[in-house]
């Protein structure tokens, strides 16, 4: 990357409501909640959608994972400011790209009405390498979910639902090989997201190779910071949909 990338617009002028859509508990947790600490500082309201309750990332039952994750993201999202979270129950670890996945996150987007939609690249190769399996469909279903839920001719069910369809401004994209915007994050988002990570604690854990919490998301955000030109910053890959 030759340039840096551009700063985003200031949050509290035009965008109100930010969903985060990711496979897993802990995956918003791995630099996004430093963004995330940002806005809701700011005064967004920011929603995460978990697609799977993260049930197979453990050494323990799935039964028994599955609650004891979705406490661990609780306490994660608190840390940052996320008071709406909305787990689904797609199997973890063989989340599949489906129409079903599909409607399930244009569901969520037509619920909660946000201005910007957060999801991965669904591409193979990211920034930290091969990206896993239900990252790639979480990605690819939501920046097709994004369309679907601005359409009322596409998944009826919704509409019989009494949900009517919703246009998103915009659509951030983690992990893509093209970042456009960065948003900058002060000492304090820092913090904050190193708290969201370390909230993951029975998780981690499990995880002899994972590198201190704040080692990772410092490295992420200092990554960040070289590719925007400021000492600590969050990249997206920035996609206008509507004014």
């Amino acid at each position: 990357m030759t340039e840096p990338v551009t700063p985003l617009p200031p949050f509290a002028e035009s965008i109100e409501r930010v969903l985060v859509v990711v496979a897993h508990p802990d995956d918003a947790e791995y630099g996004t909640s430093a963004a995330v600490a940002t806005w809701t500082s700011a005064g967004v309201d920011v929603a995460y959608l978990l697609l799977t309750a993260g049930e197979a990332g453990m050494q323990r039952p799935p039964e028994e994972a599955g609650p004891l994750r979705a406490g661990e993201q609780q306490a994660a999202c608190a840390a940052v400011g996320v008071k709406r979270l909305t787990i689904l129950d797609f199997p973890d670890g063989t989340l599949e790209y489906s129409l079903a996945l599909r409607e399930a996150i244009a569901r969520e987007i037509r619920r909660f009405r946000p201005d910007v939609v957060v999801g991965g690249s669904g591409e193979l190769v990211t920034p930290w390498g091969f990206d896993h399996a239900d990252h790639r469909a979480a990605g690819l279903a939501t920046i097709d979910a994004v369309r679907d839920a601005d359409n009322r001719w596409v998944f009826p069910d919704l509409l019989r639902d009494g949900l009517e369809p919703w246009g998103a401004k915009w659509l951030f994209v983690v992990g893509s090989s093209h970042p456009t915007h960065h948003v900058a994050v002060t000492e304090d988002g820092r913090d904050r997201a190193v708290t969201s990570l370390e909230s993951h604690k029975a998780y981690l854990a499990d995880l002899s190779w994972h590198p201190a919490p704040a080692d990772l998301v410092d490295g992420v955000l200092t990554g960040g910071g070289r590719a925007a030109g400021v000492p600590r910053a969050v990249v997206f890959g920035v996609h206008k949909l509507h004014d």
